[in-house]
């Protein structure tokens, strides 16, 4: 018998997550695992890498599943070095923000200011939202990290405690699958995988932004498997980690940062901005150039629209990662932060670093 070619070895996992509600089937984390490995490495053939997306997204995949897509990638990107002590990851989607004003890099600036490690990531325009991404918003403020290695990144990250992981230089497998996005049209499972990436070695406090109530469970399941013993998940702004105003922030806490957390726990929270005078509605996205504009003056201490989201924000997440130990003291320390233009002299460090 003639050996099994790699679409003959793909086959069985279409098979198993495409025959329908009743005789289909989840994979093992193993075979997800070795589904996601062929995908990256273009061992599956188009047409088996799209049916299996979409099929997978109408099945809906399990945290077992997406621990396995986790684990291929793991095998297959560039990650930065680890530095000493935890870093915090900000998971965010990478199709970026078409609706609120994003306050993402906002957070990562603030915590730096405050010497807690802070690592964004992502890639550019992406379908199926084509929102405003991360990189973009970073290389309107004049810094520009896509023309750097990793070692550098790392250097940055331990000497100015930020730094920013661009997936198309060091995962290029991930960045082959963009266009099935764009040619199905609907978010993968890999959108969520996403969400968890942790594009670093060493040890980390990782937040996932979430839309949608049941995709908590699924970081809760896939990050215990993964032995990740400290993260946080925010029902955010579009997916994002970003606090809402317009409404209570439902937070999930498991482990602290910084702590040998070998029993970590669980942790609920419901977080009203209203009882900290910092209710409101959610800024808009009304231009890129003018969230642009709003965005620099806002980290030079003026007070604008977003100014009352970047204090809900940096409060909790100084609150989080330990700067404060309480709520309200984090509130004051960010609004002292931002009004001093601690943030804005952050942007200026790092447009002469980073190039």
């Amino acid at each position: 018998m003639a050996a099994l070619t790699m679409s003959d070895r793909f086959r069985p996992f279409i098979q198993r997550v495409g025959s329908g509600p009743h005789t289909g089937k989840n994979l093992s984390r193993d075979d997800a695992a070795e589904a996601m490995a062929m995908m990256l490495t273009a061992e599956a053939t188009p047409a088996q890498i799209g049916a299996f997306l979409i099929a997978h997204r109408i099945q809906r995949p399990r945290g077992e599943e997406l621990a396995g897509f986790l684990d291929a990638c793991d095998r297959q990107a560039e990650k930065l070095p680890a530095i000493d002590g935890f870093v915090t990851v900000l998971g965010c989607p990478y199709d970026g923000r078409s609706r609120t004003a994003p306050v993402t890099v906002i957070t990562a600036l603030g915590l730096a200011v405050e010497g807690v490690a802070c690592l964004t990531h992502g890639s550019g325009r992406m379908p199926t939202k084509y929102g405003i991404p991360l990189i973009d918003i970073w290389q309107g403020l004049g810094i520009d990290w896509t023309n750097l290695r990793g070692d550098r990144l790392s250097t940055l990250l331990s000497h100015y405690r930020i730094s920013f992981y661009y997936q198309p230089n060091f995962f290029p497998a991930a960045e082959q699958l963009v266009t099935y996005r764009d040619q199905l049209g609907k978010r993968p499972p890999v959108a969520t995988m996403e969400l968890m990436w942790t594009p670093y070695e060493g040890n980390v406090h990782l937040v996932c932004g979430f839309v949608h109530p049941p995709t908590e469970g699924l970081f809760q399941t896939a990050l215990n498997l993964r032995q990740q013993t400290c993260f946080t998940t925010v029902k955010g702004l579009e997916g994002s980690c970003d606090l809402p105003r317009s409404r209570p922030a439902i937070i999930g806490q498991f482990g602290q940062p910084g702590d040998d957390n070998s029993n970590p726990t669980w942790q609920r929270l419901h977080l009203h901005p209203i009882e900290y005078d910092l209710g409101g509605s959610d800024v808009p996205l009304e231009s890129e150039s003018s969230y642009m504009e709003m965005l620099q003056d806002t980290l030079a201490g003026e007070n604008t629209a977003l100014t009352s989201a970047a204090i809900w924000n940096l409060g909790f997440y100084y609150w989080r990662c330990g700067v404060c130990d309480g709520l309200q003291s984090g509130l004051t320390t960010a609004e002292q932060n931002l009004s001093q233009g601690r943030l804005l002299r952050k942007v200026e460090e790092l447009r002469h670093h980073v190039r």
